[in-house]
């Protein structure tokens, strides 16, 4: 108990600057603290800048390095008051203001840190690094055009930032200019090929470009450099359900549930590709589940195409089926509506109706919603309410071919010959084809 005892008192006289330690200087102790800072030590070093700090307590430079120390430690808040002091001392350090303004963007405070980053910039005009610490604030603010300026003076400063790049290409995408984020991705790639986010962006502009094959040989690149994306394999099965590889796309959305659990998003996708295999119950039971979950549903089906299902008695005229996973969105009106195609599919016309019924309610601009539901209205017999619903849909998109299609389907088979036709003739002349395959054979 004694030998820890004096060994206690030891410790306790070194931080104190008594002993072998008192014997070095302000400038010594600074110099080690550098050293240990370089070494990664950061721990190390902010004891040896507080012995710096207390011998010389207006010394700048040493209450910037604490400062950095500190930030390593992600102690921010702490950071910010060395900065602060290092301010104080020296108003014209544009470094300090730099690290401040890292320090407090660490800390979500993007508004004071665009100050420092401005004031960093007045001072040192090329300072590459200050650009685009500035340009990422900015696009926590979601000001994208005025970051992309900053990550373009990055980039002219510092032809070779690979961040810079890959940030560019980012706010690109946000502005929707997908294809001028492609060149800036791939920039980023060629100057380090084992990047999986700049594989990402570019992949994701790609699916904004409907180049989908382009889409998943990048998804398929980032996965192979991040296993772990969740994200990845979500979008990558967006891709190949766009290419009608449901199979590959079923696979995909597999795994993004598998990595992450409780996302919407991947249960809706999966949905969506076990539908399209025939797989009704289990494609029910992965949209109830997108349905029943707090996260926004991430996507939508827009099913621009004909149903593959003679839902009409009075017609054998059966429309091919070409519905598609199309864009995102972030209604849950979206799984509603897809539950709902599924069960009309598997033939629960009940249950289908519910669901189309909510979807609705949620959205009452929904245009799908009101055409499917029209369409389960008639096969169940209600043709008054399935022409009510396609009118709806065309009151709200008046470019809905398939609803004048269907419309003048019902229409005249309830002996309404001329308004039938005419909207079959609308339907045509709309760009859907089979119209005028139904004007030949009850039209003329």
């Amino acid at each position: 108990m004694k030998t820890r005892f004096l060994l206690s008192v030891a410790v306790i006289l070194s931080v104190l600057g008594g002993g072998a330690a008192s014997a070095q200087s302000a400038e010594e102790f600074f110099k080690t603290g550098l050293d240990k800072s370089k070494a990664g030590d950061f721990t190390a070093a902010l004891q040896s800048f507080n012995q710096a700090i207390a011998m010389s307590p207006e010394n700048a430079p040493s209450y910037y390095n604490r400062g950095w120390a500190k930030a390593n430690l992600r102690d921010h808040r702490g950071a910010v008051l060395d900065f602060d002091r290092a301010i104080e001392l020296n108003p014209k350090d544009a470094l300090s203001y730099l690290a401040r303004g890292n320090s407090k963007s660490k800390q979500d405070d993007h508004r004071a840190a665009l100050q420092d980053y401005n004031r960093a910039i007045e001072l040192v005009p090329d300072d590459a690094q200050a650009y685009y610490n500035r340009g990422l604030s900015r696009t926590k603010l979601d000001n994208y055009k005025a970051a992309l300026q900053d990550f373009s003076k990055t980039i002219e400063l510092s032809p070779d930032n690979i961040q810079a790049y890959y940030s560019r290409g980012m706010c690109k995408s946000r502005l929707e200019d997908y294809a001028g984020s492609i060149p800036d991705f791939t920039k980023a790639i060629d100057l380090s090929p084992k990047q999986p986010k700049a594989f990402s962006g570019r992949g994701y502009a790609n699916l904004k470009l409907a180049n989908f094959k382009g889409a998943v040989a990048d998804y398929a690149k980032a996965i192979e450099l991040n296993p772990q994306d969740a994200d990845a394999y979500f979008n990558r099965g967006y891709a190949k359900s766009q290419l009608d590889d449901y199979k590959g796309a079923l696979t995909d959305f597999d795994q993004s549930v598998n990595l992450d659990p409780n996302t919407a998003q991947a249960y809706y996708g999966r949905g969506f590709a076990r539908s399209r295999l025939g797989m009704h119950r289990e494609s029910q039971q992965d949209l109830s589940r997108a349905v029943e979950l707090n996260n926004p549903v991430a996507t939508k089906a827009a099913f621009a195409g004909p149903i593959s299902k003679n839902l009409l008695d009075n017609l054998r005229n059966a429309v091919q089926d070409k519905s598609r996973m199309s864009e995102l969105a972030d209604n849950r009106a979206e799984a509603f509506y897809a539950r709902g195609l599924s069960r009309s599919r598997a033939g629960d016309a009940k249950n289908a109706m519910n669901d189309y019924n909510r979807a609705i309610e949620l959205n009452p601009t929904y245009a799908e919603a009101y055409f499917t539901r029209g369409l389960t209205r008639s096969q169940t017999g209600d043709q008054a309410g399935a022409i009510q619903d396609c009118t709806n849909a065309i009151k709200l998109n008046p470019k809905f071919a398939e609803a004048y299609y269907v419309r003048g389907i019902i229409r005249h088979s309830q002996g309404d010959d001329n308004g039938g036709c005419l909207d079959l003739s609308k339907a045509g002349e709309l760009g859907y084809n089979p119209a005028y395959n139904a004007i030949r054979d009850y039209c003329n």
